[in-house]
């Protein structure tokens, strides 16, 4: 698979691994792959942003993090869809990810700790 999917059917979406957000650790690698702007409105310590549209060119780079962090990897978005198509993409690619249950929306709901108006570049 070489683009992300602008949709994944619920039945495989059903079957993609879900990471609880008490179980990531407090600087513990996310990918979260909402746009850079909303990235500088506020993100996980550890996260690392690549944009949804981004991600296919930034194949290697996530593989690189998966196999220096060990896996699986979550990833996140606002709380939609987005880190449902980001993630099966990236399985479909031998990546080791999981959805971030609620994304950053659920992070920060569990009174996970948020890193605003950082521009770590996409």
């Amino acid at each position: 698979m070489d683009a992300v999917p602008a949709s994944v059917d619920p039945a495989d979406a059903a079957t993609i691994p879900v990471v609880e957000t008490a179980t990531v650790a407090d600087e513990g690698v996310v990918i979260d792959v909402r746009d850079h702007a909303d990235w500088l409105a506020g993100h996980a310590p550890g996260a690392i942003n690549i944009p949804i549209a981004q991600l296919a060119a930034r194949l290697d780079e996530v593989r690189a993090l998966v196999e220096a962090n060990g896996g699986p990897v979550p990833v996140s978005c606002g709380g939609g869809t987005k880190q449902v198509r980001a993630t099966a993409y990236l399985r479909a690619n031998g990546v080791e990810a999981a959805i971030l249950r609620g994304g950053m929306r659920g992070w920060k709901s569990a009174g996970r700790s948020m890193q605003p108006g950082e521009d770590a570049g996409p």
